[in-house]
C-alpha cells in the first residue's frame, strides 16, 4: 500500500512539475484571448485579407468572438505599441501585428512584457534580435505572384494574337506602394511569371509611397495606362487601380482577394497570402506551451499561398490548366521562380546574376536565387531588365 501511494505522489510531483514548464497546464483554453494590430481596417485589401484569415482561424479553434481583440487603423508609429500595451492589459497571450513598420513598436513592447508572445507578418527583425517572445511570419507570396504573372501573359499572347497589339507593345504597368525589398520580390515574381509565357513583355512600376491611398492608386493606374501599358497589377491596399482598369477597359490582375464582384470585365485572377495557418498555428503552441518559431514562412505547401478562381470571362484560354501546370512543377521543386541558371531569364544590366549576398550570406544558390531562406521576410531586391521604375524617388 505503501509503494502505491509513493508511486501516486510521484506521478502528481511529475505532474505539477510539466505545468510549470507548459503553459497549457497553468491556464484553462478558453481563458486565452490573442489581440491584433491592424494598419487599417475592412475597406483595406489588404488588412481584410487578414481579419478573414484570423476569423477562419478562430472558428477552427473554437474561440469566441471575446477571444480575438482586434485594434483597427493603428499607424506604424508609437500607437502600435500604445495598441499593444492595451491588448497586454486586456490580458492577451498572444499580440499579433499585421504591417512592416509596425516592428519597432512590437520590438519596444516585447522587451517590455515578456511574458506575452509578439508575432509580426512582414517584418525581418526576429531573427536578430533574439528575443524569445518575438517571432516574425511570412509566406512565399512570390510563388503566389508568380502564377499571377503566368495569366497576365497569357492574356498578353491572347491580346497579341488577336491583333490587338503588336509584341513590342506589350507592356504591363504595376502600381507599388513603396521600394521595400517586399514590394521588389512581389512585382519581379509578377513579371517573370509573365514572361515565362510571353517572352516580349516588358513593366513599368510606378510607386505610391503609400500602402493605401485610393485617389493616388486610381490616378497612378491611369497615369500607366496613358504610358501605353495594356494590363495592370499591384502592390497596393485599395480598390483604386481595379476600379480604374474596369472603367478603362483594361485587363487587370489584383492582390490580396478578388475583386471579381467590382470588376467583371477585366479582373482575370488574385494571387494572396492565406494567414489562416500561422495564425491557428501561434494560437496553437501557446495554448500547448510550445515554442513558436522565431521566423516561420508558409508555402503554397501549407496553403498559405493561394490563387482566387480564375475569372474566365476575362482570362485567355487555357489560364486555368497553364496555372495548374506551373504550380505543380514549382511544388515539385523543378522550377523556381528566380530561375538564375536559364541564360536570359533574368539579366540586370545585361549580365547574368551569379552571386548576391543578403547579410554576408550567398542566396544565389543552384541556380536561383533562394528567397525567404535566412528569414521569412522577402529580401530580393534585384533590378532586374525589363522592370522600368518610372518614379523611385515617389517624384512625378
Amino acid at each position: 500500500m505503501f509503494k502505491k501511494v509513493l508511486s501516486l505522489a510521484l506521478v502528481v510531483v511529475m505532474i505539477t512539475t510539466m505545468c510549470f514548464a507548459f503553459a497549457s497546464c497553468k491556464k484553462d483554453n478558453a481563458d486565452f484571448k490573442l489581440g491584433v494590430i491592424l494598419l487599417h481596417d475592412e475597406f483595406s485589401t489588404y488588412d481584410l485579407n487578414f481579419i478573414n484569415g484570423i476569423n477562419a482561424a478562430a472558428k477552427e479553434l473554437g474561440l469566441t468572438e471575446a477571444q480575438v481583440v482586434f485594434k483597427k487603423n493603428i499607424p506604424e508609429s508609437n500607437e502600435c505599441y500604445e495598441a499593444a500595451c492595451d491588448l497586454v492589459d486586456e490580458g492577451c497571450d498572444i499580440i499579433f501585428a499585421d504591417s512592416f513598420g509596425h516592428e519597432t513598436y512590437m520590438i519596444k513592447a516585447a522587451e517590455e512584457f515578456k511574458d506575452v508572445e509578439f508575432c509580426h507578418a512582414t517584418g525581418n527583425q526576429a531573427h536578430v534580435k533574439n528575443l524569445p517572445n518575438y517571432h516574425n511570419a511570412f509566406a512565399s507570396i512570390y510563388e503566389g505572384r508568380y502564377l499571377a504573372g503566368v495569366a497576365a501573359g497569357m492574356k498578353l499572347n491572347e491580346m497579341i494574337s488577336s491583333g490587338k497589339i503588336t509584341a513590342d507593345k506589350a507592356v504591363m504597368g504595376y502600381v507599388g506602394a513603396f521600394t521595400y525589398a517586399e514590394v521588389i520580390s512581389g512585382y519581379t515574381s509578377f513579371y517573370l511569371g509573365a514572361k515565362s509565357v510571353c517572352p516580349s513583355v516588358t513593366m513599368k512600376v510606378q510607386f505610391t509611397g503609400s500602402w493605401y491611398d485610393e485617389n493616388l492608386e486610381k490616378n497612378t493606374a491611369l497615369a500607366l495606362i496613358d504610358k501605353g501599358c495594356v494590363l495592370i497589377s499591384q502592390h497596393a491596399d485599395s480598390m483604386g487601380a481595379p476600379t480604374v482598369c474596369e472603367e478603362k477597359g483594361v485587363p487587370n490582375v489584383s492582390y490580396n482577394g478578388s475583386t471579381l464582384e467590382d470588376c467583371p470585365s477585366t479582373f482575370i485572377v488574385s494571387s494572396r497570402i492565406n494567414w489562416a495557418p500561422y495564425i491557428k498555428y501561434i494560437c496553437e503552441q501557446n495554448m500547448a506551451g510550445k515554442k513558436i518559431d522565431t521566423d516561420w514562412t508558409g508555402t503554397i505547401a501549407t496553403d498559405s499561398v493561394v490563387l482566387t478562381e480564375v475569372n474566365t470571362k476575362a482570362a485567355a484560354a487555357g489560364t486555368v490548366e497553364k496555372i495548374a501546370d506551373v504550380k505543380s512543377k514549382l511544388q515539385a521543386g523543378t522550377l523556381h521562380v528566380f530561375d538564375t541558371a536559364t541564360a536570359g531569364f533574368i539579366t540586370v544590366g545585361g549580365a547574368a546574376v551569379t552571386s548576391h549576398k543578403v547579410e554576408d550570406k550567398e542566396v544565389v544558390v543552384d541556380g536561383y536565387f533562394q528567397e525567404s531562406k535566412i528569414m521569412s521576410a522577402p529580401y530580393f531586391d534585384l533590378r532586374i531588365d525589363g522592370i522600368e521604375l518610372m518614379n523611385e524617388d515617389y517624384g512625378d
